[in-house]
């Protein structure tokens, strides 16, 4: 008698409980509502502050002419220059940019080696500001060089950094949703990341949460020079979090879901997804074993449990489990229709984070490899660098 309640508490009971808290006490992430096309700004600054833009890239020839070109057509008011930080490429990344003349805003920098402790993203950002401070701006604009920019992106970022005082302005690029795999997992990608970093507490001042989008970050300059700069978080492979977390130590942040950066990488199966998640994966988990562990059984518990105990529950204990899953599929929803996808794809949320939870795993098996944190062909997590 007490195994069968013990079953249903686990199996239906618990599953329930927990998205009946996601849903009403995690910041209400699920609702998509931080958009950097709402509660716009209703004054522009006077002047308008200068900005240097740094794009790390490390061979990037095929997306980096249309990138640049984004960034050569902002309709920025204020002072704009663009330093590109060429981080050792083999394909011609800086000859593609320099092809594209926009000489007078635009400079092409041969990064050096990276040192012993950083990660190769962030070294070649240091270079960028160590350069771009010869010549100091007000901000300093982060942006990956598979990211596209509509014109009015750099001003929509300047305008809400400048209204709210923010020392650190992020958006959530838009990514690339066209090929089945990121029809299968995009969407869920950017849930999942919201989930664990609720934007709204994220962007209130009272709440410790803090969190960044490595693709598009605006920076007051004097506030990152503050607390150490780009040094301070030189070996973090998740590093646009860190970023989040130490500028929020300076003052006021914000991130939002945006349609003014999108990113132009594609990923035309399911491996190259894959291998984007296990880059960072474990490191979430501060490669702790322990914590992998609990990560697994919690995703099972979350996904799985709720659809395969309402087939297979022997008696009314199906209904607690058919509501979590109802739940979890309705949750799924508003990030469905930001990318367009019919709320269909929700009743496969749990098949999603199944086959998440396996890319974790991997994650945590090529970190035991020695190729933990791999990114352009160099492993660059803990220990491994």
């Amino acid at each position: 008698m007490i195994w069968p309640l013990l079953r249903d508490a686990v199996c239906a009971g618990l599953p329930l409980v927990i998205w009946l808290y996601l849903l009403l006490f995690r910041g209400l992430f699920w609702q998509a509502q931080e958009r950097d096309d709402r509660h716009l700004p209703q004054s522009v600054p006077s002047p308008w502050p200068s900005v240097t833009a740094i794009v790390p890239a490390r061979n990037e020839a095929d997306v980096i002419a249309t990138t640049l070109a984004s960034l050569l057509a902002q309709d920025y008011p204020g002072p704009l220059r663009i330093l590109l930080v060429d981080d050792e490429s083999s394909d011609g990344t800086s000859a593609k940019a320099h092809a594209l003349g926009g000489a007078a805003r635009l400079r092409v920098l041969g990064g050096s080696p990276r040192p012993a402790g950083w990660t190769g993203k962030l070294w070649a950002v240091h270079q960028g500001i160590l350069e771009a401070g010869k010549e100091p701006s007000d901000y300093l604009w982060l942006t990956d060089a598979d990211i596209r920019h509509t014109p009015d992106s750099l001003t929509a970022l300047v305008s809400r950094a400048e209204a709210h005082a923010l020392v650190l302005t992020s958006l959530m690029a838009k990514l690339h949703c066209k090929t089945w795999p990121e029809r299968f997992f995009i969407p869920a990608f950017v849930y999942f990341f919201a989930m664990l970093y609720p934007f709204s507490w994220v962007n209130n001042v009272q709440n410790r949460m803090a969190a960044a989008a490595g693709g598009c970050m605006l920076v007051r300059r004097p506030a990152l020079e503050a607390a150490g700069g780009i040094a301070a978080i030189r070996s973090e492979i998740i590093d646009d979090c860190a970023m989040g977390r130490l500028m929020k130590a300076q003052g006021p942040i914000w991130l939002g879901l945006t349609e003014r950066a999108q990113s132009i990488r594609p990923y035309r199966r399911m491996g190259e997804i894959r291998r984007m998640v296990a880059r960072s994966a474990y490191a979430q988990l501060r490669y702790n074993p322990l914590l992998l562990l609990g990560t697994l059984l919690g995703l099972c518990l979350m996904f799985l449990s709720p659809p395969v105990y309402m087939l297979l529950a022997p008696d009314g204990s199906w209904l607690a489990a058919a509501a979590a899953y109802g739940l979890m599929a309705a949750s799924f929803r508003p990030m469905l229709r930001f990318y367009g996808r019919t709320p269909l794809w929700g009743l496969a949320l749990p098949a999603i984070g199944l086959l998440y939870a396996l890319f974790t795993l991997d994650s945590a098996v090529q970190h035991w490899r020695g190729r933990g944190g791999m990114w352009k062909g160099r492993p660059q997590a803990m220990g491994q660098s």
